[in-house]
């Protein structure tokens, strides 16, 4: 959700936080096994070795066995938390990405557009909406200009409580990128960008179905 960042020089990035290990006395995240490890399917980073292209696909210069686990583990990790969220604020998890969207968009969120970035169906962005407007999170505001379309707005109070809530999100990568400098986070956040633009391009039936 929010990438505020609080104050203070975090501790050295700890030892040990190599592809899918987990914190000493705890076992590995669900998500570092991955939904293939259930059914049987090949693993992630089953493509070739580094440097070999699949097919039509361009060759992979790093280790996309390690990449694919710390992918998963890391949507393991920010998945808890955001569990935790919604189930503190009686909300599916639907809802939490749709104030998600909300608060990240770049223009005023309408509900054509929450459906779209979702997969939802209209009857399922309707009911999301609603369920967010009784609950206090979200409001339907109509444009001055053209009555019949619908902005959703945050409310503020519902946000500053999100905020509060996800703030450790926020200083752990505070406390992640602590040993990387400038040059190297940008690195790091181009190629997550360029990784999120192409999984919105992955094919997917809509949620509703």
């Amino acid at each position: 959700m929010s990438t505020e960042t609080s104050g203070g020089r975090p501790a050295r990035r700890r030892a040990g936080a190599a592809a899918g290990a987990a914190p000493a006395g705890e076992a590995p995240h669900p998500a570092a096994a991955g939904p293939d490890s259930a059914s049987g399917a090949p693993h992630a980073g089953a493509a070739g070795p580094p440097g070999v292209s699949t097919g039509d696909l361009p060759a992979f210069p790093g280790d996309l066995s390690a990449f694919a686990v710390q992918l998963r583990r890391m949507h393991g990790e920010v998945g808890r938390v955001i569990q935790q969220y919604a189930a503190r604020q009686n909300l599916h998890a639907t809802d939490v990405q749709a104030l998600a969207a909300i608060l990240d968009a770049r223009e005023p969120m309408t509900p054509t557009r929450l459906r779209t970035l979702l997969g939802l169906t209209s009857g399922a962005v309707t009911a999301c909406v609603d369920r967010l407007e009784r609950a206090g999170h979200v409001r339907r505001v109509r444009e001055d200009t053209d009555r019949r379309v619908v902005h959703l707005q945050y409310v503020a109070d519902a946000r500053a409580a999100a905020r509060t809530h996800f703030r450790p999100l926020a200083d752990a990568v505070r406390r992640a990128g602590a040993d990387f400098d400038e040059r190297e986070l940008a690195v790091a956040l181009r190629f997550l960008t360029e990784l999120n633009d192409v999984l919105a391009e992955v094919p997917g039936e809509s949620a509703g179905h």
